[in-house]
């Protein structure tokens, strides 16, 4: 414990460990009341509202409860790795937001393409299938996991075991030579 109460990097460590090894609630309850508000606070300015921020605070206290045997202290601080949880429930929360609902698609027949439109979307469909052909196999299947299947970086690095800034550094640079290919 520091002078001030709060205890050090280390010691929250220990209270993840509790909470891995014997589910220990005072732990929990400490942490809690350590992170949740700061968690809030950190989503609130970058940009989410308060009942996001607040559903997102609660989910990453829950993720922290449940997960904390995939904490590595030798890999982030605790609360790095809280932060690192919410911003991507953050990310997760907003996806989901912008997804339409089944009552805003709009119903019954839409108005047809002009042959020029389809001609133009198929040439770009060809060229993009190319150039994806042509990125490094890692890159290529990165960006098919990501775009096509619709998984978020965290749960490709679940999937691959690939550390998560991996993903970020392949994605980045397939997306970088698909722009270039593409102009």
């Amino acid at each position: 414990m520091r002078s001030n109460g709060q205890p050090r990097a280390d010691d929250w460590v220990n209270h993840v460990i509790r909470i891995r090894d014997t589910q220990d609630q005072v732990a929990f309850a400490e942490l809690f009341r350590h992170f949740a508000p700061r968690v809030k606070a950190f989503l609130m300015r970058s940009g989410a509202d308060p009942s996001l921020a607040e559903e997102c605070a609660q989910e990453v206290m829950a993720t922290l409860w449940h997960k904390a045997h995939m904490f590595d202290p030798t890999r982030a601080t605790v609360a790095t790795w809280v932060f690192t949880i919410a911003r991507n429930r953050k990310i997760d929360a907003l996806r989901k937001q912008k997804r339409p609902e089944p009552e805003d698609l709009p119903w019954g027949p839409e108005a047809e393409p002009d042959q020029e439109d389809i001609l133009s979307l198929q040439e770009e469909t060809r060229a993009l299938g190319q150039a994806l052909a042509e990125l490094p196999e890692k890159q290529r299947e990165l960006i098919e996991r990501a775009y096509f299947g619709d998984l978020s970086h965290s749960e490709i690095a679940a999937e691959t075991g690939l550390p998560l800034g991996t993903i970020k550094s392949r994605i980045r640079l397939a997306l970088d030579r698909l722009r270039h290919t593409m102009k």
